[in-house]
């Protein structure tokens, strides 16, 4: 799949609240959302693996809107990001990525559910590989696909982040449908 030759990445340690992981962007956009608090090799080992060759660079103002966004989306001022992203995948997985953006936020589908989305019933499992494949967390919510049964299943942040960008979404929710009059 590397394509691309002499990419140049900007990198940046996202430190809000208890949040703290590595994002990345090229000049087209953010292509990379690490897990919560894992050191800066998953975003090296992602990065060797997606390009022929790259130059990683750490650079804290060229990351300053992708922060900015961030940090109103764990402050529950955002929903939506509106930043443009760089995505490197296969076709089947691009296609998937761009079906998570149809999840509402504050709600959850099953792999099932959005494999039939797809049309493609049958590939629950393929559907629930590109998902764990995502190098952009959040962004495009793969948080927000869980098992039929309504469990919490793998998440390359790990499920207790998983759990957590769920529970932040709800409370924004259940503030829109029942807004207080005090």
């Amino acid at each position: 799949m590397k394509q691309i030759k002499n990419e140049k990445i900007y990198w940046t340690l996202f430190k809000h609240d208890q949040w703290k992981m590595y994002l990345a962007a090229t000049v087209k956009g953010l292509c990379y959302v690490g897990s919560y608090d894992k050191g800066v090799e998953p975003l090296t080992s992602w990065a060797k693996s997606t390009f022929e060759e790259v130059h990683l660079e750490q650079n804290d103002e060229k990351l300053e809107p992708y922060i900015d966004e961030f940090k109103e989306y764990f402050e529950q001022k955002r929903n939506l990001f509106t930043f443009p992203v760089d995505l490197h995948g296969t076709d089947f997985q691009l296609l998937v990525w761009n079906a998570l953006l149809d999840i509402p936020y504050g709600e959850t589908f099953s792999y099932s559910q959005l494999a039939s989305n797809l049309q493609r019933p049958n590939a629950v499992r393929a559907v629930a590989s590109a998902i764990g494949a995502n190098p952009v967390l959040m962004a495009i919510p793969c948080h927000r696909v869980i098992g039929k049964n309504g469990e919490l299943r793998g998440y390359r942040g790990g499920i207790e982040m998983k759990k957590q960008l769920l529970e932040l979404e709800k409370p924004l929710i259940h503030k829109q449908l029942h807004p207080c009059n005090h």
